[in-house]
């Protein structure tokens, strides 16, 4: 049987959550996907002759990218020629052969386009027998900004803000972001043309499409500029963003500006795309401890999308049922999910999206003393945060309440942060060197 007790599942739920992120380490998944053989590099199964690379340049951007990039030097050391990544501030690796950039995330800065340059220019002009290893993951995106012509830094960012408050999906976000950029939708594959690249990509993204992972540098593009005004409308973005980049979007609209590269290009044809690492291989490893522990396990989704306050109000809903009437699982259970949700900003606050869903949690499992709830990224970092999540059990509302704080407040102006740090409840993991997007962990018993 597990520990009993708000204490127990505590430390259950923080177990659970800490095997989830060993099994997303980027070190392991790379060592999985590459190696070296009989002078032969092997990618994902596939040989590539040592002898006839002419140069091997490795590039790539997201928080995962380090510890990826790494373990790729630990393999092939000083037969890499030159490479460069991306990644946010904080969550840099010593690196012998490979530059590191760190910048900002999730808003674009100086240093960011300063090392997507860095990139461009490393692969332009290489020869048909050159290889690029593309290493990318979650917020890749933000971390490889490269305005296209005509677009400023300063109108990037203004569109990124106007985006990440509107509630749009990561996949609406991006699709966007792939429009007003030199690098994303395909284009680092264009650029780096005609030389063979192999990109390697851990997955932050639900359903794990491979062009929305990083907004997909070296991967065909299924959007277009007419879908980015689609979004533009659903979310009556138009006013929001800078003339500049509304032109942009709605030239491209009109084929007065090419459009990304899609399925069938000539620039894809040296080109691979290998997943290494997801969601659901994070949620397999967190089952195995959870059954090792003693619970009865269920997965309900690792697609798990929407306003972080309605997935809450479902998951405390599914833990009531569990310790009610033990459906859909009898307790002691472990029931875990995987996703990414999203917030539609209102407040001033401070907090991220799994913090928000915590606290949205807390008011729905008060005084259900047998059920506690981790909510946390495996990046480490939940939105503008230094907390990777937050915890919550029956007594949370209760102990907010006699220290003063009004939990339906903090939840209006979106300030789960300062909530939980108020009553120690945040998961502060610091950089996980991971980022397979989010998991939850309800343990009722």
């Amino acid at each position: 049987m597990p520990s009993a007790g708000s204490a127990g599942r505590r430390a259950n739920a923080l177990n659970i959550f800490e095997s989830a992120l060993k099994a997303a380490d980027p070190g392991q998944c790379i060592s999985r996907a590459l190696s070296l053989q009989d002078g032969e590099l092997r990618i994902c199964g596939i040989s590539y002759a040592l002898e006839r690379i002419s140069r091997l340049i490795v590039v790539g951007a997201g928080k995962a990218t380090p510890a990826m990039a790494s373990a790729v030097e630990g393999i092939l050391g000083a037969r890499i020629s030159a490479g460069a990544v991306n990644t946010k501030y904080g969550h840099a690796l010593p690196l012998d052969h490979i530059a590191t950039t760190e910048c900002g995330h999730p808003f674009p800065d100086e240093a960011g386009v300063a090392g997507s340059e860095r990139m461009l220019s490393l692969i332009q002009g290489l020869d048909q027998n050159a290889l690029v290893i593309g290493l990318f993951s979650g917020g890749g995106s933000a971390l490889m900004p490269a305005p296209a012509e005509g677009i400023s830094l300063a109108e990037k960012q203004e569109a990124t803000r106007a985006l990440l408050a509107c509630g749009a999906t990561i996949d609406e976000i991006n699709a966007i972001r792939k429009h007003l950029s030199r690098a994303k939708g395909g284009l680092l594959a264009r650029r780096a043309n005609p030389a063979r690249i192999v990109s390697l990509l851990l997955s932050d993204v639900v359903g794990d499409p491979l062009d929305t992972i990083a907004s997909g540098p070296t991967c065909p593009d299924s959007t277009s500029f007419g879908d980015c005004l689609d979004i533009l409308d659903r979310y009556r973005l138009r006013p929001m963003l800078p003339a500049a980049v509304l032109r942009r979007l709605e030239a491209g609209a009109r084929n007065e500006v090419e459009d990304t590269p899609k399925v069938g290009d000539s620039c894809f044809v040296r080109s691979r795309n290998h997943l290494i690492g997801n969601n659901l291989l994070a949620i397999e490893s967190a089952v195995q401890t959870a059954r090792a522990l003693g619970y009865n396990t269920l997965v309900l989704s690792t697609r798990i999308q929407g306003e972080a306050r309605e997935v809450a109000a479902v998951h405390a809903a599914i833990a009531q049922e569990v310790t009610s009437s033990s459906q859909p699982v009898p307790p002691p259970a472990c029931v875990i999910s995987g996703g990414e949700t999203t917030v539609t900003l209102s407040g001033r606050g401070k907090g991220g999206r799994s913090q928000e869903l915590a606290l949205a949690a807390s008011l729905r499992l008060e005084n259900w003393e047998r059920i506690t709830l981790l909510s946390a990224g495996t990046d480490g970092s939940d939105g503008p945060t230094d907390a990777a999540g937050a915890i919550v059990d029956g007594t949370t509302v209760d102990r907010a309440r006699q220290l003063g704080l009004s939990p339906a407040a903090y939840l209006a102006d979106n300030d789960s942060y300062h909530f939980f740090k108020a009553l120690g409840d945040l998961v502060i993991t610091g950089p996980t060197n991971t980022n397979v997007m989010d998991l939850q962990i309800i343990l009722a018993s």
